[in-house]
């Protein structure tokens, strides 16, 4: 009988948090919310905004299960393809019941920014008077598009974008208890391509542990399967600029083109980079940045910094850099705003 491999638990559905004290990076969301429950002092209404992946509908659903709130009186609605008036109409009509075992009906909206301008009119009149049973919880990645009449109506919470030090820990954290030991520097790596997002983070670290041959994920196989730019690349750009060689400049961004890599992520790999040459220049402490880079990069970069004799890597720099890369997002050739750059500084 052949052998059948059985799929993997999604890293993010596994290490969901399932109480307040394992959420991550919404401390400020949090404390109010249990504060609230404590003093029961609980709303009709909740506004969850944020980007993607930073928790709302998990926060949501914690919020539910400290309330007594059973699964059968727990309802989680797409509002992105239920978005209609209609689907609101049938909505309101439910909310009438009585919850089946608890003392509160709760209602998650996702993406409740989809819902039509009549769809947001039929709820509107719902939450000015929902009956006592039933608990809203609007959750959007764009807040902007809700009407201000539904704002109103509801306690507003903003989730901070995580941090790539919460997120690098947190990789580092699952990583473990799957088994698996993660170079630092490594980690910086994934927690910069996780772009502020815990799902993100974690569908990347499943995507190494799955190719891992042992139980040490090295740096070189974090650049090789996220095809990351490698560090002598990043490097070999730099040195392009201190050395005021076009030709090199323009060679690393057509290897990294032909490598398929993203230009977003060579960009932010770079302005990272850019920044410690930055920190050792002014001689700040290296524990600053030893954990994002490795020993090997330090001392290249110090060496590239000796030859800097026109201080062509300085803030300045960095700041231009930082504005290729907002040009970068409307770009439709990804990488010529940075070889704009690259002439408009060597020419």
């Amino acid at each position: 009988m052949s052998k059948t491999n059985t799929p993997q638990k999604a890293l993010y559905t596994k290490y969901r948090p399932q109480k307040f004290s394992e959420v991550l990076g919404q401390d400020h969301v949090v404390s109010v919310i249990k504060d609230t429950i404590k003093n029961g002092n609980i709303s009709h209404a909740y506004l969850f905004s944020g980007s993607r992946g930073t928790g709302k509908t998990s926060i949501a659903r914690i919020l539910a299960s400290e309330i007594g709130t059973s699964n059968r009186d727990l309802f989680e609605i797409d509002a992105a393809s239920n978005n209609s008036v209609e689907d609101i109409r049938e909505l309101n009509e439910s909310v009438t019941s009585l919850p089946y075992e608890s003392k509160y009906k709760i209602y998650i909206l996702d993406e409740v920014h989809m819902l039509s301008k009549s769809a947001f009119n039929a709820l509107l009149k719902t939450l000015e008077e929902p009956p006592a049973h039933v608990i809203f919880i609007l959750a959007t990645t764009e807040p902007e598009k809700i009407p201000e009449t539904v704002i109103s109506r509801c306690e507003a919470y903003s989730f901070k974008t995580p941090n790539r030090t919460i997120l690098k820990k947190m990789a580092i954290d699952v990583a473990k208890k799957e088994g698996f030991e993660i170079d630092p520097a490594g980690a910086e790596l994934i927690s910069i391509l996780g772009d502020g997002s815990f799902r993100d983070t974690h569908t990347t670290l499943q995507k190494l542990i799955r190719s891992s041959s042992d139980k040490k994920i090295s740096l070189g196989e974090v650049e090789r399967v996220l095809e990351a730019p490698k560090s002598e690349l990043i490097n070999n750009f730099i040195k392009s600029i201190v050395e005021k060689d076009i030709e090199k400049g323009l060679s690393v961004i057509k290897e990294s083109k032909e490598s398929n890599i993203d230009a977003k992520f060579f960009l932010k790999i770079l302005m990272e980079r850019i920044r410690i040459l930055l920190l050792i220049k002014i001689g700040v402490d290296k524990q600053n940045y030893k954990d994002i880079i490795s020993e090997e990069d330090q001392k290249r970069l110090s060496e590239i910094l000796k030859t800097d004799s026109d201080s062509k890597i300085n803030s300045k720099f960095l700041v231009e850099l930082i504005d290729v890369y907002e040009k970068t997002m409307r770009s439709y050739v990804p990488y010529l705003p940075l070889e704009i750059l690259l002439i408009e500084n060597l020419n």
